[in-house]
């Protein structure tokens, strides 16, 4: 009886730890891979079928109809092969659990803060980015929340040991979120629930442009001390950092790329722009790239159409612009259908 003990107890710990293990990071490639007879979709647009892909030590080396197999053949046969998809501007490995507090590191207290990475504090063992690779989507830009300016970003892959094998890009962008034109009552003190215009706006962006100009000053000077939000601006300046900038509406659209284009702010993408389509010329003479999101989302607006919201980012397109979709007000564990939204659209 006490051997039988023993056993159940065994197996009931057994199957304990198997539900508490994570995915093993696959291993570095040893050997070169191909796949063959796949229709391949590349990002660009372009199919090819009867597709052979060569990859060695984790890198494409060749690719097309007339390609050699080599090394170890993959027959894919009637099958498709498409490019890992990246989820922008989300915090995934940031948090767990939403109702958690302990394991929410998305927002830091403060306004002005874009010297808040979220590379250091990405956890690589989240189960919720574990269970995006499996439908396709293999990076993502971990993105901080909240706050005026919220932080710093990265790219990371999503099979990896730690925040250092994870890294991808680091410190590609800063994010944020402009000053909206239009509030809506506060429901807790009684206020009317319509849009009402927002009397705080130019006092609102006034203090984004005054911080990024004072940023740029410091850069141009030699200050005394070191200031950690001014130092991490820098990167707007000379190009080697995106602004991702955060609004849906005409005029804080123009509003932010003006203003933005005067401070010495050349590389910037629009997120959102539910109303970018009413202003695509604007958009392209400025070159600004826009992240869509909400697609799957009922209209803002009494009057919009009822497919706005799916039917936006063609709309872009056919303005000539580049568009890639965020879908950024999804919960986190909604990213992983990030392939089937771009499928539709």
């Amino acid at each position: 009886m006490k051997k039988l003990v023993y056993i159940v107890i065994a197996l009931l710990t057994g199957i304990n730890q198997n539900g508490l293990a994570q995915q093993t990071p696959a291993p570095a490639q040893t050997q070169t891979i191909s796949i063959t007879g796949a229709t391949a979709h590349v990002g660009d647009g372009t199919i090819v079928e009867n597709c052979t892909l060569v990859f060695e030590e984790g890198k494409i080396t060749a690719m097309g109809a007339d390609v050699t197999p080599q090394g170890k053949v993959i027959n894919a046969s009637g099958k498709h092969l498409y490019p890992g998809f990246i989820a922008p501007g989300k915090s995934l490995g940031l948090i767990e659990v939403n109702a958690v507090r302990a394991s929410n590191d998305q927002d830091e207290i403060g306004s002005l803060i874009p010297h808040v990475r979220s590379l250091i504090a990405y956890n690589a063992e989240s189960k919720v980015v574990e269970s995006m690779r499996p439908n396709g989507v293999l990076l993502g830009q971990v993105t901080p929340q909240g706050g005026r300016i919220s932080g710093t970003s990265s790219i990371v892959q999503f099979d990896a040991w730690n925040w250092e094998d994870a890294a991808v890009k680091v410190d590609d962008g800063i994010h944020l979120n402009w000053p909206s034109t239009f509030r809506r009552g506060r429901w807790w003190l009684r206020e009317p629930r319509g849009y009402q215009p927002n009397k705080d706006y130019k006092e609102q962006v006034d203090e984004v442009l005054s911080f990024l100009k004072n940023a740029r000053v410091y850069g141009d000077g030699k200050a005394q001390s070191v200031n950690p939000a001014f130092e991490a601006s820098q990167g707007l300046f000379d190009g080697s950092k995106t602004l991702y900038v955060y609004a849906q509406d005409e005029k804080q659209i123009v509003d932010a790329i003006t203003a933005l284009k005067e401070a010495d702010i050349n590389k910037i993408v629009l997120v959102g722009g539910y109303h970018a389509h009413r202003i695509t010329g604007f958009l392209k003479t400025n070159n600004i790239p826009v992240l869509v999101n909400f697609t799957h989302s009922l209209p803002e607006f009494d009057d919009d159409d009822y497919d706005m919201t799916y039917k936006l980012p063609k709309l872009l397109v056919d303005g000539g612009l580049l568009v890639g979709l965020q879908n950024a007000e999804a919960s986190n564990f909604q990213t992983r259908n990030l392939p089937f939204y771009a499928g539709q659209v």
